[in-house]
């Protein structure tokens, strides 16, 4: 099924590699992505666990907004404050983000170290393994139908980053 472009990426080129990077082709616009599935809409629950300046954070949640991929929702109107959430653009990007989930777990951790994410395949109840398909039942993984758990060490991480920032923050 054709989607019509992003409003803001330029159509300068029929590849559709080179489309999606000019959308999510830097480290900190993949963060903000992985931040917004697991959870965190607020500016600064995401500013602690990507580490990001807020000029950086604020540019790239504008890029993703006028690219069709976020969308902002106020949850406070003095001072104006944005929660922001994925679009259906945005969630299509969820199967790419399994795929750099799997890369990085396979090519750039050592075998000692743990999974950092363990996902359950709620339809059959089991660990789905790193693929796009349940490695047990052989469905494709769908967001809505995994639930996440976070290893011991990344959960200590992503607290040790959350309180760093509000030390920062005082």
């Amino acid at each position: 099924m054709a989607r019509s472009a992003s409003p803001s990426v330029a159509q300068d080129t029929l590849c559709p590699v080179a489309l999606a990077q000019k959308i999510v082709g830097d480290r900190w616009t993949v963060l903000v992505l992985r931040e917004l599935f697991l959870g965190n809409h607020r500016f600064e629950e995401i500013q602690a666990q990507i580490q990001a300046t807020p000029q950086m954070l604020a540019g790239r949640l504008k890029k993703l907004e006028s690219d069709g991929m976020i969308e902002r929702r106020p949850y406070n109107t003095r001072p104006l404050r944005n929660e922001y959430y994925l679009t259906g653009m945005g969630i299509g990007f969820y199967p790419v983000l399994l795929a750099f989930r799997a890369w990085g777990e396979t090519w750039c951790k050592s075998r000692k170290q743990e999974v950092a994410i363990r996902y359950t395949h709620v339809p059959c109840g089991k660990d789905p393994g790193l693929g796009p398909m349940c490695q047990e039942c052989g469905k494709e993984m769908r967001r809505e139908e995994l639930s996440a758990t976070l290893s011991k060490s990344f959960d200590a991480e992503r607290r040790e980053r959350k309180e760093a920032f509000k030390l920062n923050q005082v």
